[in-house]
């Protein structure tokens, strides 16, 4: 999910890989991960799509499709409940307060808090 965050989720072909039912790699992984599945890939696309404002040179919307979402509304909703703001205000406040700090260093200090 880490590598392939812009891929449809498919918990069913996860479990069949490491031979287990959808529903207990689903418990399994919310045990070691503190998070279902679908809220970890999520988590992994709004990291991307902040990186991606933070450039400035995509639109939100552009952004909410190249990190795999396909609804604006779900992809502003769950950004805002992640980091505490709409993409847009984060992409205008972000932009110029990341300017020079090398960009390793920008995901860690702006990763989302759950």
């Amino acid at each position: 999910m880490d590598r392939e965050y812009a891929q449809p989720l498919d918990v069913e072909a996860l479990a069949r890989g490491v031979h287990m039912s959808a529903g207990h790699l689903s418990r399994e992984f919310k045990a070691a991960y503190g998070e279902s599945p679908y809220g970890y890939l999520m988590t992994r696309r709004i990291e991307r799509a902040m990186a991606l404002l933070r450039r400035g040179d995509l639109s939100v919307t552009e952004v909410c499709f190249e990190v795999g979402c396909s609804s604006l509304g779900t992809f502003s909703t769950r950004f805002t409940e992640l980091v505490g703001m709409s993409p847009s205000a984060y992409r205008r406040l972000e932009a110029d307060a990341a300017a020079g700090i090398p960009s390793c260093l920008a995901k860690q200090v702006t990763r989302p808090r759950r």
